[in-house]
């Protein structure tokens, strides 16, 4: 209770117009011109163009790089470095989800410390902040917009590296529920699924502190109450809200608690087969915690209750894990790791890649790479 912790959070404008805000902020940053960073999805949806007019509004002349791929490629974040300094920009906005968020943290970083970004890897190696950057998510999910880490993929060594450094938490984040409307239901499930993964993983962490666990129990709670209801409702924006909220609160969680087995796992993964990183947290979750269960059961049970499942004494973890199969099943994240293409000869490197992530460092149990080549072969 009362270990020191530090608590990093960004200034972050939340409600119907933030995104709106996005000309005035940048002109009280001084821009002279910005670079947009966003992805071809993102433009089709018609936010980048929102965010074209409030600039223009301002007065602010821009350009727009959507070089970006699922799962972020070093050599994206290089191009985009290389066209932010060609175009002569003083700042970066960043409208999009995790993709696009942490490519323009990277081509920050570069810019100002005029390095590869795969130099940056590991925790606090980041010497100059990168120049303003502010964030518009249009996923509830990431919550890249307010977190202080920087997931991006070296595809020389299939790897994605974690950057964790407060030099990458955006300067400001315009978290606007309207932008998640062009989402559908696939990516609606798989992000809100991402975001419960960042509330558990942060609640259990070794890291934890009484306030991550404000913000990891109440994003637990409102995803419970209002994921399924999204889906099935995408024009709500009530419900739209709610997920933007839960989203916040666990990126608010996990930037401070760090988090888990779950993404040191999914990371691997993602760099490794290049698969969803959403859909590899929901696959690995359960049996990452029937791996941890007994280290942090008091926790898990909070978990339980957080998620409004009922815990008869003697069967409190066998009925977590099925309220968490039946979430899963309900919003159709249901594949195994086999079914989206992993193979078993695939597992001991995957093991190896995610002994090495930042993210199993605060893990509440502290895996040899056999145990994890395990709990891979049991989500096959």
């Amino acid at each position: 209770m009362l270990e020191l912790r530090k608590f990093v959070v960004p200034e972050f404008i939340f409600g119907l117009g933030a995104i709106d805000l996005a000309g005035r902020y940048s002109k009280n940053f001084g821009a002279k011109k910005v670079m947009v960073v966003s992805d071809p999805g993102v433009i089709a949806s018609g936010w980048v163009e929102k965010v074209a007019g409030s600039l223009e509004s301002e007065g602010i002349p821009f350009c727009v790089f959507s070089g970006i791929t699922p799962n972020p490629k070093a050599e994206e974040v290089m191009e985009g470095a290389e066209f932010y300094r060609t175009q002569d920009c003083n700042m970066i906005v960043s409208v999009g989800g995790g993709s696009s968020m942490d490519c323009a943290k990277g081509i920050g970083i570069v810019s100002t410390n005029k390095k590869n970004v795969l130099e940056f890897e590991g925790i606090d190696n980041v010497a100059i902040p990168g120049p303003p950057l502010i964030c518009i998510p249009t996923t509830a999910g990431s919550s890249a917009d307010v977190s202080q880490f920087d997931i991006i993929t070296d595809r020389q060594r299939k790897v994605k590296i974690a950057i964790v450094s407060k030099t990458v938490v955006p300067d400001v984040a315009l978290i606007d529920p309207i932008t998640t409307t062009t989402m559908d239901s696939d990516l609606t499930a798989c992000t809100g699924i991402d975001a419960l993964v960042h509330a558990i993983e942060a609640y259990v962490s070794n890291a934890h502190s009484p306030i991550t666990d404000l913000h990891a129990l109440e994003a637990i709670r409102l995803i419970a109450t209002n994921l399924i209801p999204t889906i099935a409702n995408p024009e709500n924006i009530k419900l739209r809200g709610e997920m933007m909220l839960a989203s916040l609160h666990a990126g608010l969680a996990f930037s401070n608690a760090s988090l888990g087995a779950v993404h040191a796992m999914a990371h691997s993964l993602g760099g490794f087969l290049d698969t969803p990183h959403g859909e590899s947290n929901a696959i690995l979750l359960s049996h990452v915690i029937v791996y941890n269960f007994k280290t942090a059961a008091e926790r898990y049970l909070k978990i339980g209750e957080a998620l409004g499942l009922k815990l008869p004494l003697g069967r409190e973890k066998s009925s977590l894990l099925a309220g968490l199969t039946r979430l899963r099943q309900t919003v159709g994240v249901d594949r195994t790791l086999s079914q989206m293409g992993v193979k078993s000869s695939d597992i001991p490197r995957l093991a190896e890649m995610a002994m090495q992530d930042a993210c199993m460092v605060t893990n509440p149990r502290r895996p040899t790479q056999k145990d994890v080549e395990v709990i891979y072969e049991e989500a096959l």
